[in-house]
């Protein structure tokens, strides 16, 4: 395992590999250590993999925003001096991938949106998150918070697939709850088709926390994107189906430093 580094603004992160640089963005609760099945990529590519504002290893717990979760890895990335970088995130972290794209479009090399989300409705709002708060905050303790969110995200209940999950899933109560707040702010709808970079939208067949139908109509309104959707995988498809995962990764960014 790849020890941390801490930017001079308190980013903690990973930074290791050679070749095009390419950002790994994890998801709500999640932590940097939860890419390790992608840390083979760095054979091909320099990962930069950071845990975001409140997560993991990151002791900023104030001004937990999508905007703010963006500027955090816009200044790690100005500070290690590169100039554009492949930007990957999941879930949340594809909202944060997004907003990168917003505030400094210049850095993004290619776009990689994983099981993610651009907008809600506001009835839909209260669907996927307000009921799923409510229940987070009634579980009692971290483990069973754990299972639920486990049992919600996976496809693979197998023993294996579990024992990763609750090591890559570690959430802190209240920045759990300020994430989820600042997820429900979220409104591309305007920015998706100004997007101009090659953009790969990955859903995954069995996702109930955030359903592929979702990534299909981020795929509509971004010129020229690709979507792909996932089989047999829940909303992990880097932890259920890694190879595949993989595989598409490498695909899509080799095509890209191709054609440049």
């Amino acid at each position: 395992m790849e020890e941390a580094k801490f930017s001079k603004s308190g980013v903690p992160y990973m930074h290791f590999g050679s070749g095009q640089p390419l950002v790994l963005i994890h998801g709500l609760g999640e932590v940097k250590e939860g890419w390790h099945n992608q840390f083979e990529l760095a054979d091909q590519f320099e990962l930069i993999i950071p845990d975001l504002r409140g997560h993991g290893e990151c002791t900023k717990t104030e001004g937990i925003t999508i905007q703010n979760f963006a500027a955090d890895v816009i200044g790690l990335l100005k500070e290690l001096e590169i100039e554009n970088a492949h930007i990957l995130g999941l879930s949340m972290g594809g909202a944060v991938a997004q907003e990168i794209y917003r505030q400094e479009p210049s850095l993004v090399r290619s776009l990689v949106l994983i099981s993610t989300f651009h907008y809600f409705p506001k009835k839909l709002k209260r669907i996927l998150f307000e009921n799923r708060k409510a229940k987070f905050e009634s579980l009692s303790s971290s483990d069973s918070q754990i299972e639920h969110l486990a049992h919600m995200a996976l496809y693979s209940w197998n023993q294996g697939i579990m024992e990763n999950f609750s090591h890559i899933f570690r959430p802190k109560h209240q920045i759990f709850i300020d994430s989820l707040k600042t997820c429900l702010e979220v409104n591309n709808l305007s920015l998706l088709p100004k997007i101009k970079v090659p953009t790969l939208i990955i859903g995954s067949q069995y996702d109930s926390v955030l359903p592929v139908w979702i990534q299909a109509c981020m795929h509509k309104l971004i010129p020229h994107s690709k979507f792909i959707i996932m089989r047999n995988s829940g909303h992990l498809a880097k932890l259920e189906v890694k190879n595949r995962f993989n595989s598409l990764i490498r695909n899509f960014l080799t095509q890209q430093n191709n054609a440049a």
